[in-house]
């Protein structure tokens, strides 16, 4: 089941956010929201949730968790306040969830994309790196950086990419 979130925040055109490590970061953060039926909540009110209530993490990890989201561009902060940046609304907390470590981890925009054109494509991720170097090998003399044609074919097969640009950017410019 792929699940999507719109984005009301710094997402590309698609405005989407699929399945993966940051899919869980969504579902995470809209948790304390949807289950409080609330608009903005106090950092220690999402903590508590995080940490007591729905025993997920220590606080240590909640506040590390509300950093990640904050880079990642799913929360804001008002004040003392925070603030989703996507509709908490459109996100389907699947029964019995519970994060997994990987919501803690920076996602590697080159590797989900990687995994958006092998599963758009029904191919294994093998097939999506072949197709990668021999794009940048035989079509622009090696001219042309991994990202970039990854790009290139998430265009081809019309996979939705543009939510990971700014990641792919940010990878480039630290290289």
């Amino acid at each position: 089941m792929v699940i999507t979130v719109r984005a009301a925040g710094k997402q590309g055109k698609s405005g989407c956010y699929q399945a993966g490590a940051g899919m869980s970061l969504s579902i995470t953060i809209a948790a304390p929201f949807r289950h409080t039926r609330k608009e903005r909540l106090k950092k220690n009110e999402i903590v508590y949730y995080l940490a007591f209530e729905r025993g997920w993490m220590n606080i240590e990890q909640a506040t590390m968790l509300l950093s990640r989201a904050r880079e990642e561009g799913l929360i804001e902060y008002e004040g003392d306040m925070i603030r989703p940046l996507f509709d908490v609304g459109d996100v389907e907390i699947p029964l019995g969830f519970k994060p997994t470590a990987a919501v803690f981890r920076k996602s590697d925009p080159q590797e989900e994309l990687m995994q958006r054109i092998a599963k758009g494509q029904n191919v294994p991720l093998t097939t999506v790196a072949a197709e990668t170097h021999i794009l940048i090998r035989q079509e622009f003399d090696g001219h042309l950086r991994p990202e970039a044609a990854l790009v290139i074919l998430a265009r081809r097969y019309h996979i939705p990419f543009e939510d990971l640009l700014p990641a792919l950017r940010e990878t480039i410019l630290k290289k």
